[in-house]
This record gives structure tokens, sequence and C-alpha cells, in this order.
């Protein structure tokens, strides 16, 4: 099949979402993006992907490279870019790295950098060691070494190994906790994944605004191109998974945190470092690290900084200029978004005058082609087409 030959484009693993936002942005420039995903998708809906290809199961690492491997030989796609969108798929291609190379562009790095974003225990490790604050976190091995941490309550359970398969049960802050719920939700645990892969963690109190992202194209130790944005709003509402509602800030703090980080483990490609303010300390404490398209990655377009297209250049041997994102954008998940805004107005009045205020830029949100103005935000918001 010769048909995705005229251009090299891009195969995408993973077409929620993120996987979408690629498409859009790759897609808008005439490059052919080929999605590959094993379940029902928003993918299927767009106009940018070139060609969306079902498959059985992306989970298991060797599969998953086999199957890449498969497609890209059917479609002939040849000296392509590679676009992780998941987790899962990161690890696979960062172990078998060096087998995809001979017939892709691997944009993920080998596994001696991934494991320090792959792994929480790594990531916590390594930002001690280079004295980047971080929450207090524990790795009991049995509910007898749980127990010399029940003075500390409320805590959060979380998977150091990042697993499509493990929902993490985490004990909600600011709700009644105690010893027999932490031993519960441990046991629970203990009973999906191996007990030195979970993670016992302080919850840092306060909600999702006080959440900062470090978004970077990072290259030769250094951002290419990057911005930093705030959790406006995030779903469930109290201890949030997914953010709903973003907006690029100025933040210098957190970029300096995440260069240190980054350059410690010689990083490439697309980056997303998540930190939250402790007010206890005014110190801003790492979170996480995803070391691949994230979910509001979109916003990077919006406010200047095409990342998909960053990277696609940079492995297409493109030159293309440094750029910094403008501060004041936002980026809205409209669907998830909605019931998380009107919650938020019911439950404190002062709320509506917060998300009805003002605002000089667009949310770029994922389902319509129109500008419009949206009661109850009184904001112009344009939204993208599929």
């Amino acid at each position: 099949m010769k048909d995705a030959q005229q251009t090299i484009g891009a195969l995408v693993i993973g077409g929620d979402h993120p996987g979408l936002g690629v498409a859009r942005s790759l897609g808008r420039r005439g490059i052919p993006v080929y999605i590959l995903e094993d379940q029902h998708s928003i993918s299927s809906f767009s106009r940018y992907p070139t060609r969306v290809i079902r498959v059985k199961d992306l989970r298991d690492e060797r599969k998953t490279v086999d199957t890449v491997l498969e497609v890209g030989r059917r479609y002939e796609l040849r000296n392509w870019v590679l676009f992780p969108t998941r987790d899962e798929t990161v690890a696979a291609f960062s172990r078998y790295r060096t087998e995809l190379a001979e017939f892709f562009r691997v944009t993920t790095p080998d596994w001696e950098t991934v494991k320090w974003a792959w792994d929480k225990k790594n990531t916590h490790e390594l930002a001690i060691r280079l004295e980047i604050p971080t929450p207090e976190t524990w790795n009991p091995r049995s509910l007898e070494e749980l127990e010399p941490l029940y003075g500390r309550l409320p805590l959060a359970i979380k998977p150091a190994v990042k697993r499509i398969s493990f929902m993490r049960p985490a004990l909600k802050p600011g709700e009644p906790t105690t010893a027999d719920q932490l031993r519960e939700l441990f046991s629970k645990a203990a009973r999906q994944i191996k007990p030195e892969e979970i993670m016992v963690q302080e919850i840092i109190p306060g909600g999702g605004t006080q959440q900062f992202s470090y978004c970077a194209f990072f290259r030769d130790g250094q951002a290419h191109s990057s911005l930093v944005a705030r959790r406006g709003r995030q779903h469930p509402r109290e201890f949030g998974r997914a953010a709903t509602y973003v907006e690029s800030i100025e933040l210098p703090e957190i970029e300096e945190l995440s260069t240190r980080f980054l350059k410690a483990i010689n990083y490439y490609g697309l980056v997303e470092i998540e930190f939250k303010l402790d007010f206890r300390d005014g110190k801003y404490k790492l979170l996480d690290v995803n070391a691949r398209t994230w979910g509001f990655h979109s916003i990077g377009a919006a406010a200047g900084v095409d990342f998909p297209y960053l990277l696609y250049a940079d492995q297409m041997g493109l030159e293309v200029k440094p750029c910094r994102g403008k501060p004041g954008v936002g980026w809205l998940r409209l669907l998830a978004d909605m019931p998380t805004a009107l919650s938020e107005i019911c439950m404190d009045s002062s709320v509506w005058a917060r998300i009805s205020g003002p605002s000089n830029e667009p949310a770029w949100s994922q389902c319509s082609v129109m500008k419009i103005q949206c009661p109850p935000w009184r904001k112009s918001y344009s939204f993208l087409t599929y």
C-alpha cells in the first residue's frame, strides 16, 4: 500500500484526546497521520487522521512493538515518526527502542532515561538527590510496615509503576481517615500489584488550583520550547485525576526545577512535569513526570508552542525557532468541565465571579468549530474542529 508514501508522516499510538491533538497539529499542515488504537476513540470521528487502524491489544509491551512494526510494514510507513500517548507504550518503545529505530523515527528516549519517569519511586529518589521538593513518600511492603504511618493520616496510596490495569485507590483529602481505611486500601492494592510497587504518600492540602504543569519540547539539556500551565478545574473535583480547564501562566520557579530534573536524566522529547504548591512551606513539590504527550498539550498551539509539530520537525531535521508559551491562554475539555464547573458554583457562589470574569484569550476545547458566547462563563471560546 503506497498511499502513505507521498510524505513522511506520523504514527500515533492511542486515539483519545491526546492523540487527536497530535493529529490536528500535523494534519492541519498536510502531514499524514495514522492512528493505531485498540479501543473505540474520538479520533475515529475526526477529519484530521489519514487512517485509524484498530488492533486487538496494545497493553503488552512485546505485542505492542510487534503490532507497530507489522502495521509499519503493511502500510509502508518506513521512517515515519512515532508518537506514543500512553505510559505503557512509552515503556515499550523505550525498552525496544533499538529494534523500532531500524524502521521508524523513535521520539521516545531509551530506558535509562525513561525509567526515572516511569517508576515514581525512581522519580522521588532522584528529586531528593537533586534537591527538588516532593511530598513525603514511603514504600511499605506489608501491613506491619504500614503501622508507623497511622499517625500521618490522611495519606494516599498510589502505584509506583504506571499500569493501565490499576486504578489508583486513594483517600480523599479533607475526609475523616482511619488506620482501618488505610489498611483496607493497602490490601486492595496488594491484590492487584506487587507490594514493592505500592507507594504511600502524604496529601498536600488544597485543591487543583494549586497544581501546575511544566510542558516542554526538551533536548540537549534545555527546553527548546515550553510553557507553564495552572490547573483551574479538575475531575473528580476533590482529588482530580485529570484537568478539565487549565490556563497558561508565567512561573519561573518550576521551570528551573523541571530543567534540573530533565537535564539530569538526559531527556529528549515532549514532557509534562506536575507540581503542587504546598502552602505549609511555600514550596512547589514534584508530583509526576509524563514522558509523552499529555492530556491538554493542544493548549500549546493556541499559546504559540505547537508541541507535536516541534517534535516532528526536529525528527525531520527541519529548523524551527524556539518559542515560549504566552500566558493567559486556556484549554477546556468541555464535556468533563461542565459538571465540575456547575458543582463548584453550587458549593460556593464566589466561584461564579471568578469564572464569569473577562478573558482576553480563547479557551481551546475539543468539539466544535464556532466562536460562541457560552453562559454562565460569558467568555468567547474558540472551539477546534474534529
